[in-house]
């Protein structure tokens, strides 16, 4: 059985968090009385976090989303007490065993079912340019899930189990990532049947354009809105509205295609130099590919390969 983490003092409990995720500032009458842990979870290159507190309210202002400008989806399940939550214009109460999706880039206050009522979460971190370009559609901050979802159990189980078996820097980490992105696809989904909005079809056809196009070293923003039929500055706004540019939505497929590419050469015991993989996710230079690549995974390229720490390939670039 996993110990209970340590109790937090309120400035650490605070500053725990703003690492993990931005800022969430409790409210208590007394700081002193103040309780509240935070216990990390390696999840397959994925932040997560056992988080609770006897706070009454936890605010996260627009000044806060200013401040962060963050880049990331919270999923939040409930393992303990009672909690309400007003987001995106949404006001839920959730129990033992509800999950709820948070967008970070909006503003959220939670409230504790009852005041000095101890509350017990666990929070996913999920970036959003990763998560939106794998499922294909925005998803909306503010959507619950009631206890007893299948999808919920199973992604539960797959956090809380992540320390059991060691896969960081393996092949088996980038495949449950993205069946972690699956899962939360299944349980967020738009089950709306309207009619999608004109600028989300517009984005729809924009992200065609570049899963069609993103190997391509010359897709950049103007080519993209050239592609799609709408100016440049229209373009913009589009990611703008959705926390994000053209620019790194493009260089998402990249990195996701070249990560591909090292698992299935990973598996296939294939010797596809590093390079040929940059050059064949769309990138020209290879340094900067490397750079991207150790910024969005976390660690250099040729660490995606089975049984190879390859550092080194930063060196001779190439790795096998």
């Amino acid at each position: 059985m996993t110990p209970a983490p340590p109790h937090l003092d309120f400035e650490a409990w605070k500053d725990q968090i703003r690492k993990m995720g931005g800022r969430f500032d409790p409210q208590v009458i007394d700081p002193k009385a103040f309780a509240g842990w935070v216990r990390p979870i390696s999840a397959y290159g994925l932040i997560a976090a056992e988080v609770g507190s006897n706070a009454h309210v936890v605010e996260r202002t627009h000044r806060d989303v200013r401040v962060d400008r963050p880049g990331h989806y919270v999923v939040l399940f409930q393992l303990a007490g009672r909690s309400a939550m007003t987001h995106n214009e949404e006001a839920v109460r959730f129990g033992v065993g509800d999950i709820v999706l948070v967008d970070a880039g909006r503003p959220a206050t939670f409230f504790a079912g009852n005041v000095g009522e101890s509350w017990n979460t666990m929070a996913l971190l999920l970036p959003r340019q990763a998560l939106v370009s794998h499922l294909g559609f925005e998803p909306r901050g503010g959507l619950y899930r009631r206890n007893g979802t299948v999808v919920g159990r199973l992604l539960l189980d797959l956090i809380r189990n992540a320390g059991e078996e060691e896969v960081r820097r393996s092949r088996t980490e980038c495949y449950v990532r993205l069946a972690v992105h699956d899962l939360v696809g299944a349980l967020f989904a738009p089950s709306d049947p309207a009619p999608a909005r004109h600028s989300d079809k517009l984005f729809m056809r924009v992200r065609g354009v570049i899963k069609d196009g993103f190997d391509d070293p010359d897709l950049d923003p103007c080519e993209v809105a050239t592609r799609a039929g709408i100016s440049l500055r229209y373009l913009q706004k589009l990611f703008t509205q959705r926390g994000s540019t053209c620019s790194e939505f493009i260089y998402s497929f990249r990195l996701d295609y070249a990560a591909h590419l090292l698992q299935r050469q990973s598996a296939l015991g294939a010797s596809l130099a590093l390079r040929e993989i940059a050059y064949a996710s769309g990138f020209r230079d290879y340094s900067h590919f490397a750079r991207r690549f150790r910024q969005r995974f976390g660690h250099a390229p040729g660490a995606h390969l089975a049984g190879e720490s390859c550092d080194r390939e930063d060196a001779s670039n190439a790795c096998g």
